[in-house]
C-alpha cells in the first residue's frame, strides 16, 4: 500500500464525516478546502477529475448544511465526484467527446438533482473514455487517467476517474455508470468498491432511451458502509425516470449493520470456463475465498448453467449503442474512436429476429439465476481475469494466453449482472504479487443489495485490507 501523505480528512471515512455535518460539528467549506488541496497534489500524476468546480460547491454550501441531520438520506455538505457523462447546470459536459469539448451544461441529471437535494455537493467531473465505451479511461479531451497504484498502469473504465479521485484521496464519494463493468472493472483495480444495483434503485437509463435497463448509475466508496451510504443517498423515485422505484424503508446503511447470520458463498472461478483467467488472478480470488471459508462462512464450487448468455449480452448491448449514441448529431458522430463507431454498427446491424432472441434468453437467465440464489446468497465470480495494463493500451489483446475478439471480449464477468438485472458488487479481494489491487465480484438476488452488502461487509471484514486512500505511486516519465 503505497503512503497517504494528504490532508487528514480526505483520509476519514465518509459515514463519519457525514455523522460530523449532520451534528454541525464540521462546516462544508473545511471538507471543500481539504479536496481542493488534494486535488491539488495528486492530478498532475492522476488525472482523474480534469473538471473541477468547487467554486460551484461554495455557493451550494450553505444550503447542504441547513438540512435536517435526522435524515439518513442526507449528507449534508459532502462534496463528490460526477462522472463526465450525467449532466451538472453550469459545468462542462464533455461526455469524453472532442465535439462537445466546450459544452456547458444547462440543466442537471436527475440523479444529481436528487443528491444536490440531500446536501452532496459537486466538487469536479470525473474522467471517462468518449461516452463511456471503454475498459481503459482516456479521451481526445483530457487525456489519460491513470492508476494510482502505479501511474504506468490504467485505471479500468468507464468510471475510471471515479475510482481513482476515491483512491487518491479527492473525494470521499464518487458517482459512476456500468454498462460492461463500467464501475466494477474500475473498483477492482482501484482497491475501492463499486455497486452496480437493480435498474432504477439509482436512477434509469440515458435520458433519450429512459427504458433501458443496461446502462445505469451507481454509488462508489472506499468500502462498503461509505458504499451503502451513497446507496441511500441515490436511491428513491422521480417521474422523469420511468424505471425508478422507492426503496426499502430501512435504510441500507442501517441494514447492512444487522446481525447477517448464516452466510453461503457460490464460487465460480472462471464461471464455467466462460472467460479466461489470468494466474495472478486466479490466486488473489481463491486466497479471498479460502479466508472466508476459514472465518466460517460457507463457500462451495458452483455456478448454474448459463446458455447464450455471450450471444445475449452482446445483442442488448448492441441494442444499447444502436438506440442512444446512433443517434447524436452528424457533427458529433464523426469525431467518434473507432471501438465506438464498431458498437453503434453492431446495433444497427441486428437483425430483429437477433432482438427477440435476447430477450427470451434473457428471461431464461434470470429464471435460472433467480432458482439457483435460492440456494446461495451470492454468486461469486471474477469482476476481471486480468490484472491492470499499461495505460496506452486499450484493452488487452490476450487473457492467459487467449485472444481477445474486441475491447468488450476481456469483460465477459460483467455480462451476467447486466443481461439478468441483479445486483452487482465489486470488492477489494487482494494485491497481486507486483502490487495491483485486484476486486471479486459478488451477484446477489432480486433487488436483493441490502443482503448483498452484508454478505460484502463480512467479506471486507474477514479480509481486512488496506482501505483508506494513497499518494501516487509514480512510475511513468
Amino acid at each position: 500500500m503505497p503512503p497517504y501523505t494528504g490532508p487528514d480528512l480526505c483520509a476519514r471515512p465518509a459515514r463519519d464525516i457525514v455523522k460530523l455535518l449532520r451534528a454541525k460539528e464540521i462546516a462544508p467549506a473545511d471538507l471543500i478546502d481539504a479536496a481542493e488541496t488534494r486535488a491539488a497534489q495528486v492530478e498532475p500524476a492522476v488525472n482523474a477529475t480534469p473538471t473541477p468546480c468547487f467554486s460551484r460547491a461554495r455557493d451550494r454550501a450553505a444550503a447542504a448544511a441547513r438540512l435536517p441531520g435526522d435524515d439518513p438520506r442526507v449528507l449534508a455538505g459532502l462534496p463528490v465526484g460526477i462522472k463526465d457523462l450525467n449532466a451538472v447546470e453550469g459545468v462542462k459536459l464533455t461526455m469524453g467527446t472532442w465535439a462537445m469539448r466546450d459544452f456547458v451544461a444547462q440543466e442537471t441529471d436527475p440523479l444529481v438533482d436528487r443528491l444536490e437535494a440531500r446536501g452532496a455537493l459537486v466538487c469536479g467531473k470525473t474522467n471517462t473514455p468518449e461516452f463511456g465505451a471503454g475498459g481503459n479511461t482516456f479521451n481526445a479531451v483530457f487525456g489519460m487517467t491513470r492508476n494510482p497504484y502505479d501511474t504506468s498502469r490504467n485505471a479500468g473504465g468507464s468510471s475510471g476517474g471515479a475510482a481513482v479521485s476515491l483512491a487518491a484521496g479527492e473525494f470521499w464519494l464518487s458517482q459512476g455508470s456500468d454498462l460492461a463493468g463500467s464501475l466494477r472493472t474500475p473498483a477492482a483495480f482501484n482497491n475501492v468498491c463499486g455497486l452496480r444495483p437493480t435498474p432504477g434503485l439509482c436512477g434509469g437509463g440515458p435520458g433519450p432511451a429512459g427504458f433501458l435497463n443496461e446502462g445505469i448509475n451507481g454509488p462508489m466508496a472506499r468500502d462498503v458502509q461509505d458504499l451503502a451510504l451513497f446507496l441511500d443517498a441515490m436511491t428513491g423515485f422521480d417521474p422523469r425516470e420511468p424505471l425508478t422505484f422507492d426503496p426499502p424503508n430501512t435504510p441500507y446503511a442501517a441494514a447492512i449493520l444487522q446481525d447477517p447470520g448464516p452466510i453461503r458463498i457460490a464460487y465460480a472461478e472462471d464461471q464455467n470456463a466462460f472467460a479466461p483467467v489470468e494466474p495472478a488472478v486466479r490466486a488473489v480470488l481463491r486466497g479471498a475465498m479460502d479466508a472466508a471459508a476459514d472465518a466460517g462462512i460457507a463457500v462451495e464450487a458452483a455456478c448454474p448453467d448459463l446458455p447464450d448468455l455471450y450471444r445475449t449480452y452482446i445483442s442488448l448491448r448492441a441494442t444499447h449503442y444502436g438506440t442512444v449514441n446512433d443517434f447524436a448529431p452528424p457533427e458529433v458522430k464523426k469525431f467518434f474512436k473507432k471501438t465506438l463507431k464498431d458498437n453503434i454498427a453492431q446495433g444497427t446491424d441486428q437483425t430483429t429476429q437477433d432482438i427477440y432472441l435476447a430477450h427470451r434468453a434473457r428471461s431464461d437467465l434470470y429464471q435460472r439465476m433467480r432458482v439457483f440464489l435460492d440456494a446461495y446468497d451470492v454468486l461469486a465470480v471474477p469482476v476481471v481475469g486480468i490484472a491492470p495494463g499499461p495505460v496506452e493500451e486499450e484493452y488487452p489483446m490476450e487473457v492467459d494466453g487467449q485472444p481477445t475478439a474486441d475491447y468488450v471480449d476481456w469483460l465477459r464477468f460483467s455480462f451476467l449482472a447486466t443481461t439478468t438485472a441483479l445486483p452487482a458488487l465489486s470488492l477489494p479481494a487482494g494485491f497481486t504479487d507486483d502490487g495491483m489491487p485486484m476486486g471479486i465480484q459478488l451477484i446477489g438476488p432480486p433487488k436483493g443489495e441490502a443482503r448483498l452488502l452484508q454478505v460484502g461487509l463480512a467479506l471486507e471484514q474477514v479480509l481486512g485490507l488496506p482501505k483508506g486512500p494513497c499518494d501516487p505511486n509514480v512510475t511513468h516519465p
